[in-house]
């Protein structure tokens, strides 16, 4: 009898005393948890001992389903665009419109739930702790989780964006903030998952807020003269990486006992997204200005959580076809 642990779940199998577990093109489930050990221990000696808090929470105990979850999404850009090549690109109207409806309400949640959560536990905005605030710390953590769930189902983004052979707008930057951002947030669940964790979920999960009504809005034709605020969106989302960083830095300054490498590797990771953000946004805004006497479409450009310039053609997915 052979015991098999993933995660937290205990699989028992039965096979004869010399044989060995069945392996599948020489990737065995010995090596699946191998794997996950290797990960988890590399982790743990790197940030301690995880939240006791968020043991047993789905998806969390094991990095596995964060891993293979992200395997997918590049293979489904490599793959699909394959697939798509000689095909007609689809539409997918009715599926952005509940799509795009469904993030702006789970924004909603999260960005309510957050501030009072945190107001609850009287947080600090300079620097917060992550155990004096009791009961209302493990809130804000379940709010967090929903934030690290919702970076998969955003993975969908880019599968729109295949679906609808918009190649050219599958960016490194769009990539790059989809596939890491689900990554790094496993670990923030697991070793910070509230105190000084809960600022740039709130300011993001505005933006999102204004970002897919945007994109909502944009279903409608009638509604397009009023669509005028998207450069406003793209330098809200700018101004949103710099206060995300300064928030971090705070804490630096004035520690609280957050763990400091966390706040360290957080800033330079935003530094990225603010130097690659800043050449989007001269590319898109500086160096191409529009003529007057053309009508622009209301959403020409996208910028999706302001890291590519695959998020403002119209709601999301929908085709412009004056831009065509």
């Amino acid at each position: 009898m052979v015991h098999l642990y993933f995660s937290s779940v205990v699989v028992t199998k039965y096979v004869p005393s010399d044989a060995s577990i069945p392996d599948l093109d020489g990737f065995s489930l010995e090596h699946l948890k191998a794997f996950d050990d290797e990960i988890s221990a590399f982790l743990d000696n790197m940030f301690g001992p995880r939240d006791f808090r968020v043991r047993g929470w789905f998806m969390l105990d094991s990095y596995l389903p964060t891993f293979f979850l992200t395997v997918l999404y590049l293979l489904s850009i490599w793959l699909g665009n394959k697939y798509m090549k000689n095909r007609p690109a689809l539409s997918l109207r009715g599926v952005l419109t509940l799509y795009n409806l469904g993030i702006t309400l789970l924004s909603v949640y999260m960005l309510v739930e957050l501030i009072l959560s945190s107001w609850e536990g009287g947080y600090n905005l300079q620097c917060q702790d992550l155990a004096s605030a009791g009961e209302a710390d493990v809130r804000v953590a379940k709010v967090l989780w929903w934030y690290y769930f919702s970076k998969s189902v955003e993975f969908l983004d880019t599968i729109f964006f295949v679906l609808r052979k918009k190649t050219s707008q599958i960016t490194f930057l769009h990539v790059y903030h989809h596939a890491s951002m689900f990554n790094i947030w496993w670990c923030v669940l697991n070793w910070i998952p509230c105190g000084q964790s809960f600022f740039g979920p709130t300011l993001n999960s505005f933006i999102h807020i204004l970002m897919y009504s945007y994109y909502g809005l944009s279903v409608f034709p009638s509604m397009h003269k009023y669509l005028w605020w998207k450069k406003y969106l793209t330098q809200a989302q700018l101004v949103q990486f710099v206060l995300t960083i300064t928030h971090t830095m705070s804490a630096v300054v004035r520690p609280c006992g957050f763990p400091l490498g966390c706040l360290i590797f957080q800033s330079y990771y935003m530094l990225t997204l603010v130097i690659l953000f800043l050449n989007f946004y001269v590319q898109t805004y500086q160096k191409k200005p529009v003529k007057k006497n053309m009508e622009e479409p209301p959403a020409g450009k996208e910028v999706k959580n302001g890291f590519s310039k695959a998020y403002f053609t119209v709601t999301n997915g929908v085709i412009n076809r004056k831009a065509q």
